[in-house]
Formats: structure tokens, C-alpha cells, sequence
């Protein structure tokens, strides 16, 4: 699943440097970002499967978290901050290389940060970043939100060679989701969804068909789910906790 999530990303990257050559060709780089951004969201999903796997094997290990960590680095740093700077911040020139090196900088350290947490569990209650909560927006959904509104704006100019003037909100969300990343906003790790869960089989039905719907109107059901997510970060304090648990599929913690 990590090497599946690692291909795509580089893939991805191969795909914005195609669209590079197409568009000092004059040709039409609009095709190639499709593949780009099919690729990016296809590491989305290889993330998803990947813990989840090894949590069902029983074989999570520290090996396995730097090897996700790295294939992030390359599918949900390098390749969003290229595609965005390919799209719009290439007009910018150095200004340009600063916001996208920002974002890849912020994400890294962010991966740094998780991966020091995790393997000190002393300083990870400190923190409070535990297995079923992050603190600060995850880079693997931040990717998944940039390729997701970015295939939408290609939506909006759709016959068109540019994405139009929507691609200037793009260096506005990178900076945005660079500062979300460091942010004491708190996510939902969503580990608690899996096939022992007690709600397994309606909760695995409603994603296959939140899936079907995505795979059916992809130009915009992916925007709106991670979107949601994003927004769901800063409403998330104000839930009762057990709502919570039952959109989380946490267990209940009782009270001492």
C-alpha cells in the first residue's frame, strides 16, 4: 500500500513536468493535470488502506512509519506544491518558489513532528497526539483538498487551456493549509473505523456508497468531502461527545 502511494506521487510529478513541456509547446497541458491529479488522489486512498492493513495484520512498525512518511513527502508535499506552482506560481517567479517551498517545508516538518511523537510516548501525551486524534490538519488531507479543488476549477473551465482566474485562490489555500498544518486544530484520525468496529457493516456499506457517488461525480463530490473534513476540525469542540463518537466511531470513555 505505501509503495502503491509512493508510485502515485511520483507519477503525479511526472505528469506536471509533462504539462510543463506541453505548455512551452503551446499545447493544451489540461489532460496531463487530470492525470495528475487522478494520481495524487489515488495516494489518498493508498494512505487509507495502508495503516489500516498493517493494524489488521498486526504488523505495525516503525520501519512502516518512516516508509509512509517518506512516500508522503513525495505524493503529498512535492507533487501538490509542484502542480500549484506549474498552475499559477510560476508567474510570480521567486515569490512563487518561496509559497510552494513553504508548503512542502511545513509538511515535512510535519511528518517529522508526528513521527518524533510516535515513537516517544512520553512526549506524545505531553503533546496529547494520540492514535485516534491529530493536531493539525494532516498533510495527506491537505493534498487530497488542493488536487480535489484544483480537478474542480478544471471542472468550471472545462474546454478551456487554463484554469482561469479560480487558480489565484490556489496560492492563498497552500499558505493557508501550511499554517493548518502546524495549527492546534484537532482531526480525527478515524482509526477507530474498521472491520471489528460494532457499526463495521453499516459504516462499511455508507462508504461504499460515499465512494460510488465520488467515483460518479468526481469533479466535485471529492472537494466537498474534504472541505467538510477541513471544516469539521473547528466545529468538532463545539459537538456533544456523543456525537462525536458516533460520526468518529470512537469507543466511549467512561468517566473516572
Amino acid at each position: 500500500m505505501t509503495a502503491g502511494n509512493l508510485f502515485c506521487g511520483f507519477a503525479a510529478v511526472l505528469k506536471i513536468i509533462e504539462a510543463a513541456w506541453l505548455t512551452k509547446g503551446g499545447d493544451s497541458p489540461v489532460h496531463s493535470y487530470h492525470e495528475a491529479l487522478a494520481f495524487i488522489l489515488g495516494a489518498c486512498v493508498f494512505d487509507l488502506l495502508d495503516g489500516r492493513v498493517a493494524r489488521l495484520g498486526g504488523h505495525e512498525s516503525p520501519f512502516g512509519r518512516e516508509f509512509d512518511s517518506l512516500a508522503d513527502v513525495v505524493s503529498f508535499g512535492l507533487a501538490p506544491a509542484l502542480l500549484v506552482y506549474q498552475i499559477v506560481l510560476k508567474d510570480f517567479h521567486k515569490t512563487g518558489w518561496v509559497i510552494a517551498f513553504v508548503y512542502l517545508l511545513c509538511g515535512t516538518l510535519r511528518l517529522a513532528r508526528f513521527n518524533c511523537l510516535a515513537a516517544t510516548p512520553k512526549e506524545a501525551d505531553e503533546e496529547k497526539e494520540q492514535g485516534d486524534e491529530f493536531i493539525g490538519f494532516p498533510i495527506p488531507a491537505a493534498a487530497g483538498l488542493i488536487a480535489s479543488l484544483t480537478l474542480f476549477m478544471l471542472w468550471l473551465e472545462e474546454g478551456e487551456r487554463t484554469i482561469g482566474h479560480w487558480k489565484f485562490a490556489l496560492p492563498v489555500l497552500l499558505l493557508f493549509l501550511s499554517f493548518m498544518m502546524f495549527s492546534r486544530v484537532r482531526y480525527p484520525s478515524f482509526k477507530g473505523v474498521g472491520w471489528r468496529s460494532q457499526r463495521s457493516l453499516p459504516r462499511f456499506l455508507l462508504i461504499i456508497v460515499i465512494l460510488a457517488f465520488a467515483a460518479t461525480y468526481y469533479e466535485l463530490l471529492p472537494a466537498l468531502l474534504f472541505v467538510s473534513f477541513l471544516i469539521y476540525g473547528f466545529i468538532r469542540p463545539l459537538l456533544s461527545r456523543h456525537l462525536r463518537v458516533e460520526i468518529e466511531d470512537e469507543e466511549e470513555v467512561p468517566k473516572e
